[in-house]
């Protein structure tokens, strides 16, 4: 069976190269470009030296010329880069996975008041699905382009949606509150992210609104059917990798401990990449650390009306590239898990 051809667009951020570590024993994919224009040239190994042994490839200019002859190409780039290649990308036949934000939000309005771009492809957006597998995963098959979710959405939108497709919560104020590790602000120098100035520390940030909160209002609305009102917090700790998402809403009926339990386990039952905690246990980050898994509990605290259901990831891994790579393999009939059965690091 040929291989599935790979590119990648801007491999030397940290979501570049998990790919590359993830698609380095991948045993249907290949790895046959990978582009940098300020690297061009530099071997892979020679950067990342964690890769010697896996990869001979060195970093090339994203030419159309090279990138269409690859049967998919990952986009792990600052916004805007993807929708100006896709159009003709897509007309060669080759499939687009973005693991930046220009295709996540329906509304390009909306898009464009949070990102601070016109959108440079509105006619692909048809050809366009929302990469989270546990909920759009027979769109995923027919896509011509994924947009890959962010880190925190993948988080808490696996934790709602059991209660939002039962109907068991009211929409009018759901609160989330996410915890990330540093990798997720990038491999760009910047100052906040010294070790001297992040350790021993734990902040909140993007309170007056984040980039990620469009993106979850949009899909929780179109599961739901209706607006729902969510507040997001999210907060930098003192991590490398890893995420830690707390989820409180209101119950609108009358359900038991056990009831949830049941509707959390009996939901992602055939989901290999979600586990839900036994009863009574809350999951941590290092229990997903360097997996593609989403580990969360429910818990209805004190028997009262709320319900706060815990979830994690690794935000390179699931939040990022583990689920990019998930979403090419169901695009091209392989087995889903194929590249992603790592156990996750302890300690």
């Amino acid at each position: 069976m040929k291989k599935v051809q790979i590119g990648i667009v801007g491999g030397t951020g940290y979501t570049g190269v998990e790919l590359l570590r993830i698609l380095a024993t991948h045993p249907h994919a290949e790895v046959v470009a990978i582009t940098s224009r300020s690297e061009s040239g530099v071997k892979v190994a020679d950067r990342f030296p964690n890769l010697r042994g896996h990869y001979d490839l060195a970093f090339s200019e994203p030419t159309l010329e090279v990138l269409s002859r690859c049967d998919v190409v990952f986009f792990a780039t600052p916004h805007g880069v993807a929708m100006s290649m896709a159009p003709e990308l897509t007309a060669s036949g080759v499939k687009v996975i973005d693991l930046a934000a220009d295709f996540r939000i329906s509304d390009l309005q909306v898009w464009s008041q949070w990102y601070g771009l016109d959108h440079g492809c509105p006619q692909l957006m048809e050809q366009v699905a929302y990469g989270m597998p546990e909920l759009y995963r027979e769109q995923i098959q027919q896509a011509s382009i994924i947009a890959n979710p962010g880190c925190y959405p993948t988080s808490i939108l696996l934790g709602l949606m059991p209660l939002l497709r039962a109907g068991l919560i009211e929409l009018d104020d759901i609160i989330a509150d996410g915890k990330s590790g540093v990798s997720g602000a990038g491999r760009g120098a910047n100052v906040a992210m010294l070790g001297a100035e992040m350790s021993e520390s734990f902040k909140a940030y993007g309170v007056g609104g984040h980039r990620h909160l469009p993106e979850m209002q949009d899909k929780l609305s179109e599961l739901t059917g209706e607006p729902v009102a969510l507040t997001f917090v999210p907060h930098l700790v003192p991590m490398v990798r890893g995420m830690e998402s707390t989820i409180y809403a209101t119950l609108t009926e009358e359900v038991t401990q056990q009831d949830l339990q049941q509707l959390f386990e009996t939901t992602y039952e055939d989901e290999i990449f979600v586990d839900v905690m036994p009863a009574g246990t809350l999951p941590e980050t290092r229990m997903a650390k360097g997996s593609n898994m989403c580990r969360m509990a429910v818990y209805r605290p004190q028997g009262g009306r709320k319900v706060v259901v815990t979830s994690v990831i690794d935000n390179l891994v699931k939040g990022a590239a583990g689920q990019a790579v998930q979403n090419m393999n169901i695009l091209f009939g392989l087995p889903e898990n194929s590249g992603l059965t790592q156990v996750a690091l302890l300690p």
